[in-house]
Formats: C-alpha cells, sequence, structure tokens
C-alpha cells in the first residue's frame, strides 16, 4: 500500500508486441514518433490476441467493459498452450471494470493453471499515456505478493508515475471505481460552473484562472476544461475529439453504482449524473466527456427558445 515513483522507463531490452482489433491504432502506434518513449522499445504489430500473448511473458490488457475482458480472457485460457521452462506468464488487466468481474477472471486464468492474473487500472487519460505519467492502482492477491514487487511494478514503471497497492484482488478497481464516480461528477460541475459563468459575461481565462487557484480547482477545470484554449492539448481545442468517450464514462459511472449498491453505499447524485451522461451520450456519443458543456450550452438554447414562444 502506498505509492512507489518510477525508477526508470523503458529500455531497449524490451520488446512490445501489440494487437488492437482496429488496424489503424495498431499502425498508427507503431508509427509513432520517435520523440514517443516508445520508441525505444522494438515494437512488433500481430494479426490477432493469441500471437501477441504467446510472444510475450508479461501480457497488459485494456478493453472496453466487463463482458470484453471476460470474452476475451475465456477464449484466450482455452486456446493458450502451456508453456514450460519460462516464468510464468503474467497477465495485467489496465481495463476499467467491476470488481467481481476482476474475481471471476483471475479465478479462471489461475484454475487453468495459465499464469497470474492482476488488475491495474490506470487514470491520466490520453494526455497521461503519451507521457508516460499514470497512475495506477494496483490490486495485490495475498499469492502474489512476490510477483507483484518483482514483475508487475516494474512494468508499471515503465508507463506511470505513482502506482497505490491497495488490497486484495479487485482492490484497484475498487479504487478506480471511487475515483471516477468523483470524475464523473466534477465534470458535470464544472461544465456547469463554466457555462454559469458566461452566462453572467464574465471572461473565461479569468474565470479559469480565478477557479484554478480558489477552492473549486480540479482536474476537469485544470487539465481537461471544457472551454477551448483554457487547458494545453485538452479535447476541447479539437471539438472534443481525443479523448476519454463519454461513453466510457458513462459506463464507468454505472460500474462505481453497482459497486456502491453491492458494498450498501448511498450515492445522493448518481442518478441524475446517470441521466445527464445519457442525455449528452445520445448527442456526442464518441466525444470527450468535457463535451457536457456543449450539452448544457444546447440546453440553454432549448429554454430561451421554449421561453420566447412562451411570452
Amino acid at each position: 500500500m502506498g505509492t512507489l515513483e518510477p525508477a526508470r522507463k523503458s529500455s531497449p531490452e524490451d520488446q512490445l508486441f501489440v494487437f488492437d482489433k482496429n488496424p489503424d491504432t495498431t499502425v498508427k502506434f507503431v508509427k509513432e514518433p520517435e520523440s514517443s518513449p516508445i520508441k525505444t522499445i522494438p515494437v512488433t504489430a500481430v494479426s490477432t490476441p493469441l500471437e501477441a500473448v504467446s510472444e510475450s511473458d508479461v501480457v497488459l490488457t485494456v478493453l472496453p467493459g466487463p463482458q470484453h475482458v471476460k470474452d476475451f480472457f475465456a477464449t484466450l485460457i482455452t486456446d493458450l498452450p502451456v508453456t514450460e521452462g519460462i516464468d510464468e506468464r503474467l497477465f495485467i488487466d489496465c481495463s476499467t471494470i467491476d470488481p467481481a468481474t476482476s474475481r471471476s477472471v483471475a479465478s479462471l486464468v489461475h484454475s487453468k493453471g495459465k499464469g497470474k492474473f492482476v488488475d491495474a487500472p490506470m487514470s491520466g487519460g490520453v494526455v497521461g499515456a503519451t507521457a508516460g505519467s499514470l497512475t495506477f492502482m494496483l490490486d495485490c492477491p495475498s499469492f502474489a505478493q512476490d510477483v507483484v514487487e518483482a514483475r508487475v511494478v516494474p512494468v508499471l514503471e515503465k508507463l506511470g508515475r505513482k502506482i497505490w497497492r491497495l488490497g486484495g484482488q479487485g482492490a484497484g478497481l475498487s479504487g478506480k471505481l471511487a475515483n471516477n464516480y468523483l470524475l464523473a461528477i466534477c465534470n458535470i460541475a464544472t461544465a456547469e460552473a463554466f457555462n454559469l459563468g458566461i452566462k453572467w459575461g464574465l471572461d473565461p481565462k479569468v474565470l479559469a484562472d480565478v477557479v484554478n487557484s480558489s477552492s473549486g480547482r480540479n482536474c476537469c477545470s485544470e487539465n481537461n476544461n471544457p472551454l477551448p484554449q483554457i487547458s494545453l492539448g485538452a479535447p476541447a481545442n479539437r471539438d472534443y475529439e481525443g479523448g476519454f468517450a463519454i461513453s466510457l464514462m458513462k459506463k464507468d459511472l454505472k460500474l462505481a453504482i453497482a459497486a456502491a449498491e453491492e458494498a450498501g453505499a448511498q450515492l445522493e447524485l448518481a442518478d441524475r449524473a446517470e441521466q445527464v451522461y445519457t442525455a449528452t451520450e445520445d448527442e456526442y456519443k464518441d466525444k470527450d466527456l468535457s463535451v457536457i458543456y456543449r450539452y448544457l450550452q444546447d440546453q440553454n438554447r432549448k429554454f430561451q427558445t421554449k421561453t420566447v414562444r412562451e411570452v
């Protein structure tokens, strides 16, 4: 438990085999510019997940949701041969799913003797991934203490700046869902606050400076501001493209709500937040979560039009 600062990043001794169901994504990744940290590693694109796993002693998976993780590992564990004479294969799942699914998949992997499984969901978004500054929330099962210290941590150190070890199987996901529930609420509140300030006639940049030097400061106001030209590199500067999709934020919110119900924890803002994300997703499915600011503007225009008609 606690944090670890990274001792090193990628080294020439590493080899990386990559697969993505979207071939264009794989090609783009392989062609990263020379300035990217990944270019210190020999990168090979492969045509199937099984090929990637078969060539690797450490496997990192990042999938959209619980069912994708279940299906992937169910197929993989069936097809993957038992390999002798090398270190036991290590699976590190960085997907954001629910703790129950993580425990189920871990049980499958371990019962079939095909390797060790830990979850290490990440936070930091596209900016953090590009900069190698992600935060990982790592579970640390009792059977894998030595594995975590010797093999998991060195791999994650190459990708991020902080590694939080939170407890047994599924604990990393519990931490991630708590964090993402807070993100979901902060994102709406930030969009509402800036929408309110703009309606009052405040200068957006001045308002951002005020908020980010005051008690309202948060990651959405500072690093992913919903207004263009406020946060360097934020999706708002690219028509809300290329960030954390609103649909994924809604998925994480629903996972947090389900996990909270299982734990008996009351979430007072959850239902209304889910309604806002659902309405925004209907209009802006593939946009970054900060597009909620645009959704609020749409609602303002509809309200003003209705008011004029009533008058």
